[in-house]
């Protein structure tokens, strides 16, 4: 027979030791000798590492380097009567981002459909809205050559994102296509576009494509630079679908088959969606890394994100500011990288991800 003083015996509480932020350390950081010694040699260093930059940070760093030329750093050369309309993009951009994080999150189909297709229509609205109109007086047109900064920077990676993924996806199904002519011709570029760097795709876009064109024909750097980019992004992005297409077991291509679905039908409705879930991770890490190649851009004379925090230091003022500088640039590209990554980790959460 049981007896009140079995169950309290049965429910007794666990040790303070193993639950808590004592259990948290005891297992992470405490767990055996080893790990103690480890922790202990982490946290020295972190000491000693951490310390003298945060004196440094708050007592000598000279940041009148960012604070006066943030404005520039920001949207570079475009004119300074006009740089609200950056900052309304920036303010939708915001409100979207702020807006998804709940409707994503819930049940509301309606509301994921709407948000998806202001996701969808807003590249637009904002590119004019950044662009202007030629012999408007309320949004005048803007040169192309003005935009800079990091408005130039997400530009790139924005178009590049957008630009690359709907051809990686058909590279990666003409590479896996029975159509001799159609797999060799994506095969072909895939492996050309993959075995050159970056600055040569963005080389030939600045300088042999000129020479190509009608003399008549001029194509501003940004929209070359555009085009490169996306170009070069789209082989990288083939090789990772096709990874994903391979993952997908035969099985699911004969039940499309039973089910008597076209090949367009079974691509779009059964194999493409479980590919391009599987190979979300390394997705997302070449949008990151195409985030931050964008800074090779500099090299072809656009005036992009890191271009301008160097031009900073040729001011008089801050000759000897290369510390602060590089270090905002580097806590900038860290910040949105990061954002990226943590999407992705929620969107693996949510779609099950490496779980069974």
């Amino acid at each position: 027979m049981t007896t009140a003083t079995d169950i309290n015996t049965a429910y007794e509480a666990p040790p303070r030791t193993e639950v808590g932020v004592l259990g948290w350390l005891k297992h992470h950081l405490f767990g055996s000798w080893f790990d103690t010694i480890l922790t202990i040699l982490s946290l020295g260093l972190l000491y000693v590492v951490l310390v003298p930059s945060m004196r440094w940070a708050v007592t000598k760093a000279n940041w009148r380097a960012i604070t006066t030329n943030i404005l520039i750093l920001i949207h570079g050369p475009y004119p300074q009567t006009q740089n609200y309309r950056v900052f309304i993009a920036i303010g939708l951009l915001v409100v979207m981002g702020s807006v998804s994080l709940f409707i994503y999150r819930g049940e509301n189909v309606r509301g994921r459909r709407t948000m998806t297709i202001i996701w969808a229509v807003s590249p637009f609205f904002i590119w004019y809205l950044l662009a202007g109109f030629k012999g408007s007086s309320f949004l005048p047109l803007i040169e192309y050559s003005k935009w800079g900064g990091l408005l130039l920077s997400f530009i790139l990676a924005i178009f590049g994102i957008l630009a690359s993924f709907p051809i990686g996806v058909l590279l990666a199904l003409g590479r896996q296509s029975d159509m001799p002519i159609i797999k060799w011709m994506s095969t072909v570029y895939i492996e050309v576009v993959r075995g050159v760097p970056f600055i040569t795709v963005l080389f030939m876009a600045q300088v042999m494509l000129p020479l190509i064109l009608p003399p008549d024909v001029r194509v501003a750097g940004m929209f070359r630079a555009m085009v490169a980019t996306a170009l070069f992004s789209a082989a990288y992005l083939a090789e990772n679908v096709r990874g994903g297409l391979q993952a997908i077991p035969r099985g699911q291509y004969e039940a499309a088959d039973a089910l008597g679905l076209s090949t367009f039908q079974q691509m779009y409705f059964i194999i493409m969606p479980q590919a391009l879930r599987t190979v979300i991770p390394p997705i997302v890490g070449q949008f990151i890394g195409l985030f931050k190649d964008t800074s090779l851009v500099a090299i072809v004379g656009l005036l992009d994100f890191l271009n301008v925090s160097q031009s900073i230091l040729s001011q008089a003022g801050f000759l000897g500011a290369q510390k602060e500088v590089y270090l905002f640039a580097a806590l900038v590209y860290f910040v949105f990288s990061f954002a990226m990554s943590s999407a992705s980790i929620r969107l693996e959460k949510q779609l099950g991800v490496g779980q069974r």
